[in-house]
């Protein structure tokens, strides 16, 4: 189970209602096309950014370090070809300390993801696991469906969307 403490309080749509005038591009909402696959709660703290099309050696990499109640956000091109992150990763992740993951691309194992008591956001479901070829790079700029996604940024997930902000907002 996920160790991580309840996050703050806060509401998406209040933050985007909050923030609706900023023109500067430090606040940015991702596109509705994330569903839930881990247990369906809000969820929110600094990113860790990777970049990793069909390999998910990085994803490993990451979720068995300790994730300090970051949000690992995964660049993974929007392939629906190879899920990148299944039950043996968010158990991980989950034991690791990570505040939740969201995954540009398709995971695996849903009932195991559910079970691991962590929230994951993806595009779709795949069976198929990725190669693992030892690709992929960690701590840069990544796009999420066109919008920009910074390491250090602070990302907020609730059931009504995803919203990313350079700095911590709640």
């Amino acid at each position: 189970m996920n160790t991580a403490t309840q996050p703050p309080a806060f509401a998406t749509c209040d933050l985007c209602d909050a923030h609706e005038a900023d023109t500067s591009g430090a606040f940015r909402v991702l596109p509705p096309m994330f569903h839930d696959f881990g247990v369906a709660r809000p969820f929110c703290g600094p990113v860790h950014t990777l970049r990793s099309l069909e390999d998910n050696s990085r994803v490993r990499d990451a979720v068995n370090s300790p994730g300090e109640g970051r949000v690992l956000v995964v660049d993974g091109g929007g392939s629906l070809r190879r899920a990148l992150v299944g039950g043996n990763l968010a158990v991980a992740a989950a034991k690791n300390g990570w505040a939740g993951i969201v995954v540009d691309g398709c995971v695996r194992d849903v009932a195991e993801l559910r079970a691991a008591g962590i929230p994951i956001r993806a595009l779709a479901l795949m069976p198929l696991r990725t190669e693992k070829r030892g690709e992929g790079q960690a701590g840069e700029p990544v796009q999420i469906q066109g919008v920009w996604v910074r390491p250090g940024d602070w990302l907020y997930a609730d059931e009504d969307g995803i919203v990313v902000a350079a700095k911590p907002l709640v």
